[in-house]
């Protein structure tokens, strides 16, 4: 059994600490081998990115000056279509048969499980690591509350030794960023280098991505 990965999804658009020091926090604490990267192409439950898949790839590959256990993986790019997450981590299970896969999710996603493509497939193929305010206690019901009561597991020991069916409780440092809104203060010219790598930041002021944006 190879070491187990982590795999954080997005837009990332842009790519900024409230992403980044969460899937950091969470990769230490669990153990991981490595943190992957995963932006995606056409986004199947939100709008369309500002910036372009090579944009944000590139802002991506610069993290890794600053993280250099994460890696990037720019397979959903390559899509002509919608990134659905089974398709993905089908695509990752056959490419790493002897690797647990830890996929990172947060509280609204898991809440907005049920309207995902083929979501009770999810734990076949992965871990789910759910990251949580620390001390609060998720409210869930019907189907979705059947798969954590199935999967939930508060040893990290499975998600070494199994390559894949557990739900993982994550209680993260909280980190109050949004994209919306580094967009809409990068459309105003106001600095968000406290909130991005650096490399980032200056790959943004060079290429004006977001300069007339407000989205």
């Amino acid at each position: 059994m190879n070491p187990a990965i982590g795999i954080l999804g997005g837009t990332f658009d842009p790519v900024h600490y409230g992403h980044l020091r969460p899937a950091e926090e969470t990769r230490l604490h669990l153990g991981l081998g490595e943190l992957r990267l995963m932006p995606n192409h056409i986004p199947p439950h939100r709008p369309q990115p500002v910036a372009s898949s090579a944009q944000r790839l590139a802002m991506l590959q610069l993290v890794l000056q600053e993280y250099p256990h994460f890696r990037v993986d720019d397979r959903e790019l390559r899509y002509q279509r919608p990134s659905y997450t089974i398709d993905t981590l089908t695509s990752l299970r056959a490419e790493l048969p002897h690797t647990p896969l830890c996929f990172l999710i947060g509280m609204d996603s898991l809440l907005g499980l049920p309207s995902w493509h083929r979501w009770r497939e999810l734990t076949d193929y992965a871990h789910l690591v759910v990251s949580l305010r620390p001390g609060w206690s998720p409210q869930l019901q019907g189907e979705l509350a059947e798969l954590v009561r199935e999967h939930q597991t508060s040893d990290i020991a499975r998600l070494h030794q199994q390559l894949a069916g557990c739900i993982y409780w994550m209680a993260n440092q909280p980190v109050a960023l949004s994209a919306t809104a580094l967009r809409r203060d990068l459309a105003a010219g106001r600095s968000v280098r406290d909130r991005v790598p650096a490399a980032v930041a200056d790959y943004i002021d060079q290429q004006r991505i977001y300069c007339h944006s407000v989205i």
